[in-house]
């Protein structure tokens, strides 16, 4: 298995990449989110990636940051959901939206990706709603970055980045929040869905806002 590779980006074309390591070249698929963020032609890249393996095919996607390798795995566990499809989805949403979009049971917002009709998006929410709090558990801290600082391949120069800004990530109050409801006794399905929903209304709230406003989502009608 193929879990990460780095070196000089080569060749860009319209939905894969070619990336030379050490003299192999590696032909990646990637998202149009994922390509916009990608650098130039020669420059240093690193993507963390999934080998699809077929009778007569092998595909290697290309993602970011593990968070969004892990999302796109769970999502190809959905039946008629392939590797291009589930990208395309993460792509259209992100795996912020994705989370959302499924804690909430919003099938239109997975329509939003390319080639993804109704009933393939019902079926997305159907078979990973509960799922899914799994991993936006996981969200718990920054999401982990491919790192293109140890590429070796010259001339390859690679400027080092900047430090990331102190303070709790989003991704940490929405997990907190989700943790302190399940102590609570709330279902991960149930909690999942009331703090996307207070989320999206609020995506600044810190962890005691999140838990007061899904209580009240929560509470009995």
């Amino acid at each position: 298995m193929i879990g990460r590779i780095a070196g000089r980006l080569e060749y860009r074309a319209g939905d894969h990449v070619l990336i030379d390591v050490r003299g192999v070249g590696y032909l990646v698929y990637v998202s149009d989110r994922t390509m916009a963020g990608l650098p130039g032609v020669g420059e240093g890249v690193a993507l963390y990636t999934d080998l699809l393996v077929r009778e007569d095919l092998l595909q290697l996607f290309g993602f970011p940051t593990m968070l969004e390798k892990e999302w796109h795995r769970l999502l190809m566990t959905v039946q008629g959901v392939g590797a291009k499809a589930a990208m395309a989805i993460a792509s259209a949403l992100g795996v912020d939206g994705v989370a959302r979009a499924i804690a909430m049971g919003d099938a239109r917002a997975i329509q939003a990706a390319q080639g993804v009709g109704p009933k393939l998006a019902q079926r997305v929410i159907l078979e990973l709603k509960a799922k899914a709090p799994a991993l936006m558990m996981v969200q718990a801290g920054p999401a982990t970055v491919a790192d293109a600082d140890d590429v070796v391949v010259e001339p390859v120069k690679v400027a080092p980045r900047s430090p990331a800004p102190a303070g709790p990530s989003r991704g940490a109050a929405t997990a907190d929040a989700l943790s302190a409801l399940a102590n609570l006794g709330y279902s991960p399905v149930d909690a999942a869905g009331a703090v996307a929903t207070v989320a999206a209304a609020d995506p600044g709230a810190e962890t005691g806002a999140l838990i007061r406003a899904a209580l009240k989502l929560l509470a009995p009608k």
